[in-house]
């Protein structure tokens, strides 16, 4: 057994590509599919092929809720301080700031949860995010 893929439907692909590359991740392949009336984009992190996630749009119009009931996706990230600024340089909300220097949190266009963790461990705390309060569920 092999683990493929994360699968989460988007409602906006262009919104959440450009959101999962402002994490770092890049795109690998793109399946546009008439017949079905959906794309699947899959993306992975530098280096980490076998970790995908698969955004799929369906071109007709529906509604998603609920994306914290996915639970979240995990990323291992080298600069979490760095990787959080420029975030919010983007305009992206951090939902829950990495106070102790090795935790946070983010949500995609459509809700999805996405957890940061600072690879090899926490860094030192530092300002400002050891004193930012949490903004909104994550």
């Amino acid at each position: 057994m092999k683990y493929l893929h994360t699968m989460v439907r988007v409602t906006d692909l262009d919104a959440s590509v450009d959101f999962y590359e402002r994490l770092g991740l890049r795109e690998l392949r793109r399946i546009d599919n008439e017949g079905g009336r959906f794309t699947l984009v899959f993306m992975a992190a530098p280096g980490d092929d076998d970790a995908q996630v698969e955004l799929t749009h369906n071109w007709d119009a529906e509604a998603l809720s609920g994306g914290r009931n996915f639970g979240h996706l995990a990323y291992a990230v080298d600069d979490i301080y760095g990787l959080c600024q420029r975030l919010m340089d983007a305009g992206i909300v951090i939902n829950r700031p990495p106070r102790d220097g090795y935790m946070a949190f983010v949500r995609s266009p459509d809700g999805v949860s996405v957890e940061l963790l600072q690879r090899n461990g926490p860094l030192p705390p530092a300002e400002p995010w050891q004193s930012m309060e949490n903004t909104g569920g994550w």
